[in-house]
Parts: structure tokens; C-alpha cells; sequence
């Protein structure tokens, strides 16, 4: 796949009690992205989200951060994708990863879901396609499944933020590159990427 992005969604959970915690990574990058390039988001209750739109190296780009709890991500993803009629392929899903160390960033075209519930969901609503994009923000493991759901829910340390925020803008710099369909090459470049903090494993 080498489509041009139309769409950016950022995935998390909705209310201030939960905007600084690991859980809501996608949603800081396409807050981030928003910023820097000018789109202001507006409520759309007929996408169950925020909506923005700027224009990115010549093309109209759509972002959308649902409103959504994370598990029904889908339900506001689904109706602005078959509203617009955006092709799977378009779009980028911005998300936590916990099989990936605090500190990497990747991209991912397609493919398995690995037990997200976000990314399954979405699947679910765009009648089980997993052909969209992934953004890929790594929040590392906690060690033991019950404590995943504490891990995802709580704020990251300082450290660990300062990591994110250097992943987030090392998804920005290849930014240019998806949005032209340069998918190998944005790869190429992101996956040598590294901000894993001194003494930590990658």
C-alpha cells in the first residue's frame, strides 16, 4: 500500500482525568499536529468527536479525535469514514502500544490488531477491515496483565513524557512523507529512531 493520507484519528479516553495519561498518546500527537499546522477542532455530534481540518502540503487533511471511550473508538471513526467515503488505506490511527518500550515509535500498515481494543473496535465498525494505518506509540509493559490496565490509566513520569514527546515528533518529521504516500521510506526513517530513556531496555 502507497496511499496518500486523508485522515489522522488520535485514540484515547475523553475528560480531563484521563487527557495526561499513557492511555491518550494518539490523542497528544494529533493535538500536536493540530497546533503546529493550524486546524481548530470543533465538536461534530454526528461523528461523536472533534473534527479538524488543515491543509498539509497541498492536500486537504481531516483529523479526529473521538469523544469516544477508547474500547468504542469505532462507533466516531466509522461514521466520519463512511460519510467522506475515505478508502481504509487513507487513514492513520494514532495509538498506545504497550508491546513496544516507552521511548519507539512505529508505523504499521494493516494487519493484526494485537489485542487493542481501540484498533478492534474500529475494525469492527468498518465492517472487520484491517486495512488502516497505524501509528504505533510505544508506552511499554508493566510486566504482569493486571496490572496493564493501571499502567495505560496513569500519568507517564516525567522521563517517560519527555520520551513520548520526542516519539511524537519523530512521527511529525515523517509526517510529509505519509501524507505524499511515502509509507517504505517514513518507515525506513522512524524505525531507526530512539528516544528509550538511559538504562532501559528497547
Amino acid at each position: 500500500m502507497s496511499s496518500p493520507l486523508s485522515l489522522i484519528v488520535g485514540i484515547g479516553n475523553p475528560g480531563s482525568q484521563y487527557s495526561e495519561t499513557r492511555h491518550n498518546v494518539g490523542v497528544w500527537f494529533v493535538k500536536k499536529l493540530a497546533s503546529l499546522h493550524r486546524g481548530d477542532f470543533r465538536e461534530e455530534k454526528k461523528f461523536f468527536g472533534d473534527v479538524a481540518s488543515t491543509i498539509y502540503r497541498g492536500r486537504e487533511l481531516k483529523l479526529l479525535i473521538p469523544s469516544t471511550y477508547m474500547n468504542e473508538s469505532g462507533k466516531s471513526v466509522g461514521a466520519l469514514v463512511n460519510y467522506y467515503k475515505i478508502p481504509h488505506q487513507r487513514m492513520l490511527i494514532a495509538h498506545d502500544e504497550l508491546d513496544i518500550t516507552t521511548g519507539i515509535v512505529r508505523l504499521k500498515q494493516g494487519g493484526g490488531l494485537a489485542g487493542h481494543n481501540g484498533l478492534r473496535d474500529i475494525s469492527r465498525c468498518l465492517a472487520g477491515s484491517q486495512e488502516f494505518n497505524r501509528l504505533r506509540i510505544g508506552v511499554g509493559h508493566p510486566g504482569s496483565k493486571e496490572d496493564v490496565t493501571g499502567h495505560v490509566l496513569s500519568k507517564a513520569s516525567s522521563r517517560d513524557r519527555q520520551s513520548i514527546d520526542a516519539c511524537i515528533d519523530a512521527a511529525l518529521d515523517v509526517l510529509p512523507l505519509l501524507v505524499d504516500g511515502e509509507w517504505q521510506k517514513a518507515m525506513n526513517e522512524l524505525h531507526t529512531f530512539s528516544a528509550v530513556p538511559d538504562g532501559e531496555d528497547q
